[in-house]
């Protein structure tokens, strides 16, 4: 196999930022429409943003949520529609960039929306015994299409709330939940899923970030391996293109993985960044959280959402005090 190498494009998607915006802690999924578009959120002021692939903001909506922590387009019918896991509550400037009073008694949320802002409904939360002492905050989400002979079923990761995955059928109703106690131990912040069909049979990748490592299962929810413990410190989220599973790790690199979960080679990674002082972001002299200064082309500080076009390009948003958005262009 070819080892891919890429481009960095800095600056890709940069606007006009409010000062909410500038001042709003990052924290976003992203997505491809089925004609290209790259989806993605501005944490600052709860707004969807669809850029063209060039980067130019094409249009933009407000929503009602907290945070579009996890992004995932579907076609049905010819039609794209956005799931969104709100997971309920984001670090704000007013409390020193910590959550607010009452968060831990805030639950998320998971919405779905056509392209243009509308609501179309909100799923409702699991039944599940472990909400008597965790409240529900859903990070991201993987639907089994139809249009891929799937079955329709939403499969919704709880990664900051009790630590479960969640199984729905078609109309929303639940089905099951699976804690990762039946494979390599109970997951702790199942942060990213994503439905992988490179091969026959299709399969639920779960990144347990705090782990470490992948837990990966059947669309039945059976248990079937896990992997990248020897080479994955905080995997977060995953997009695929080709044969390759492109997968974001939240201390400041991207890993290239081979359809048999082999590293091909890691992606811009910064091995200081993760241990600086503040970071994602980084202390001022008067001790208050800013954004850092360090950041430059050619390095992550911090990836969280990513996708791919049809070209093979990643894109990539980033967790930090304004966000960042970088396209690496695949050569």
């Amino acid at each position: 196999m070819n080892t891919p190498n890429y481009g960095w494009l800095e600056n890709w998607g940069g606007r006009d930022q409010t000062q909410k915006s500038l001042s709003g802690w990052a924290h976003p999924g992203m997505a491809t429409t089925s004609d290209g578009r790259i989806v993605s959120c501005d944490s600052g002021s709860s707004e969807i943003l669809i850029y063209s692939q060039k980067g130019e903001l094409i249009h933009s909506w407000s929503g009602d949520f907290t945070d579009a922590h996890g992004i995932t387009v579907v076609n049905e019918g010819g039609k794209d529609y956005l799931w969104i896991a709100d997971n309920g509550s984001k670090r704000l400037p007013e409390f020193s960039y910590e959550y607010p009073p009452g968060v831990d008694n805030k639950s998320g949320i998971v919405h779905k929306y056509d392209l243009e802002g509308n609501l179309l409904l909100n799923l409702p939360g699991p039944s599940h015994n472990d909400y008597q002492e965790n409240r529900y905050a859903p990070t991201s989400i993987a639907v089994d299409e139809l249009r891929f002979g799937g079955s329709g079923d939403i499969w919704v990761a709880d990664g900051y709330g009790a630590s479960l995955v969640h199984k729905f059928n078609v109309h929303g109703e639940y089905i099951l939940s699976i804690d990762g106690s039946g494979g390599s131990g109970h997951f702790s912040c199942p942060h990213g899923i994503v439905i992988d069909r490179r091969k026959l049979n299709p399969e639920l990748y779960v990144a347990d970030r705090a782990n470490g490592r992948v837990q990966v299962f059947s669309l039945n929810g059976d248990y079937l391996r896990t992997f990248g413990e020897d080479f994955f410190t905080t995997p977060s989220e995953f997009a695929i293109t080709g044969d390759l599973m492109v997968v974001a790790e939240l201390e400041a690199r991207l890993a290239i993985l081979d359809s048999e979960d082999k590293l091909v080679k890691y992606l811009f990674p910064d091995e200081l960044a993760a241990k600086s002082e503040g970071w994602p972001n980084e202390i001022s002299e008067s001790g208050l959280i800013k954004r850092p200064s360090r950041l430059g082309p050619g390095r992550f500080n911090s990836p969280h959402g990513i996708t791919v076009d049809e070209f093979g390009n990643i894109y990539v948003a980033e967790w930090l005090i304004g966000g960042r958005f970088t396209k690496l262009v695949l050569n």
